[in-house]
């Protein structure tokens, strides 16, 4: 890490964002470091825009003197054409949630897979991990799904509205990590049967998009259960899961970690993870 920067101007790129806490994570920081750090939300829904915009934005951000940018739903792969570089963690995955405007380039990272990892490891330690299930194939669910095969899961069934999409992505982690490590499911009810484990990465339990990513019948004691929502901590998924006695990952520590590097990759100084997790918790 350098000298401290002067100042900061983040932003945060993505659709029905209002309630993100990775504004108030960033500047806490900035703050507690002695930097001016501001952080503002770029929300697609409420300026009635699309993932068209991306190239407009992304040119006025750099105008504007932006240091970098987060990309959450539904811009994380959509952004990767608009990029000059790639690291080699986000160019893996496939997907970047993290922008960084640098000697006039434009650089893609991915801060979501050591987020998840990150909390799977506090949260989850010791659990069994030969079958998962993983719900989504977007932007996060390539992140999460190299993480974990990256903890140690033996096998990950991949389900998406877009088969072609699950497809894709276990082809990607195939080539990555070897043969039958992953594959995209076509029988959900079997899958769930077998598995030991399940995460969610598509958006169905947050607040504008309530409901379950699946049947609850198909919930079973034995399970572990993982969110990457965090607004509401507890979606209707968890409820469910907590109620059948499943051992439970919320997303917020995938929240805070993600944060933690972005805050890294944005200003060059080392975050305070143990700071910026307690005032991620204290936002209620």
């Amino acid at each position: 890490m350098t000298a401290k920067p002067h100042s900061i101007l983040a932003g945060l790129i993505g659709a029905g964002i209002q309630a993100s806490r990775t504004p108030a994570m960033h500047e806490h920081e900035g703050d507690a470091q002695g930097i001016r750090y501001l952080y503002r939300l770029i929300d697609l829904d409420k300026l009635g825009l699309t993932t068209e915009a991306l190239p407009e934005l992304l040119s006025a951000a750099e105008r504007m003197g932006f240091t970098g940018l987060n990309i959450t739903f539904p811009c994380k792969q959509a952004v990767i054409p608009l990029l000059d570089e790639l690291s080699a963690e986000a160019r893996g995955i496939g997907a970047v949630n993290t922008v960084v405007f640098k000697d006039g380039k434009r650089i893609g990272h991915n801060t979501d897979c050591l987020g998840f990892a990150e909390g799977f490891r506090r949260g989850l330690p010791g659990v069994a991990r030969e079958r998962a299930v993983q719900m989504g194939a977007g932007g996060a669910g390539a992140a999460v799904a190299h993480a974990l095969l990256q903890a140690g899961v033996r096998r990950l069934t991949i389900f998406d509205v877009e088969p072609s999409r699950a497809a894709d992505l276990a082809a990607n982690l195939n080539a990555s990590f070897g043969a039958d490590r992953a594959l995209a499911g076509s029988d959900l009810p079997a899958a769930m049967a077998e598995a030991q484990g399940l995460v969610n990465t598509t958006p169905v339990g947050m607040a504008k998009l309530p409901g379950m990513p699946l049947p609850a019948e198909l919930l079973h004691a034995d399970l572990w259960v993982a969110e990457i929502i965090y607004f509401p901590l507890e979606t209707e998924l968890l409820r469910n899961a907590r109620a059948l006695g499943c051992l439970t990952l919320d997303g917020g520590n995938m929240a805070v970690f993600q944060a933690v590097k972005a805050f890294e990759l944005f200003s060059d100084v080392r975050a305070d993870a143990g700071r910026m997790m307690a005032h991620f918790a204290s936002l209620g």
